[in-house]
Parts: C-alpha cells; structure tokens; sequence
C-alpha cells in the first residue's frame, strides 16, 4: 500500500498520524515521570518537576507544543532533578526530544566583513 493511501486509511478511521517528535517527547516524558516516582530519596523539588513533567505531558498530548514553553518546563525540570543521577539519563531524553521542535541549525559559515 502506498504511503499516501495509509494516511488518507488513517483519517477515515479517525486515526490522524502523530507527530514522531510529539511521540517522542510523550514517550521520554513519561519515562522520567516513572524514573522520579521510583526514586525513594525525598527531592525538596519533587512536586515542582511533577508538575512541569504533567505541563510537558499535556503539551505534547495538544500537538504543536510553543518550543519557548517546552525550554521553560525543561529548565524548571532539569533544575528540580538536574543533581540526582540516577535521573539523569531519564532527563536527557527528554532534553533531547525537547530539541527535536528547534528549528534547524543553520550551520553555514558567514562570509568575512570586509578587512577581516
């Protein structure tokens, strides 16, 4: 079957493809989510990064979540977590995923001002 054919087969089913990096981002939220429950050492910020995980969570269920707000709940996570270890490979996925939404980086090299 045609890719074009699976999508339109998608719609009429009331199936609309996700976004992969919406997946992605669900996906590594939610391992972190489960990753901070499981830890039994007492966070002082523990509630603050649940929220923002639950923040991160509901953006990515809207669909096209505002990478400034992403970056934000990122920021307020990695600060509320960022120290403990056994988090931290839970925490860069989700860093990781979060980049997916930048736009891509113009990697050219501008060209030299005159007398330079």
């Amino acid at each position: 079957m045609a890719e074009g054919a699976v999508v339109v087969d998608e719609q009429r089913a009331g199936r609309v493809a996700e976004d992969p990096r919406v997946s992605e981002l669900r996906e590594a939220v939610s391992r972190l989510r489960r990753a901070l429950a499981g830890h039994p050492a007492p966070l002082p910020d523990r509630d603050a990064a649940e929220e923002e995980l639950a923040a991160l969570d509901a953006m990515a269920r809207a669909g096209d979540p505002e990478l400034s707000r992403l970056r934000r709940s990122l920021l307020l996570v990695a600060g509320a977590v960022g120290s403990v270890s056994a988090l931290s490979p839970s925490l860069t996925a989700v860093h990781q995923a979060v980049d997916n939404f930048a736009p891509p980086a113009d990697d050219s090299v501008p060209p030299p001002r005159e007398g330079e």
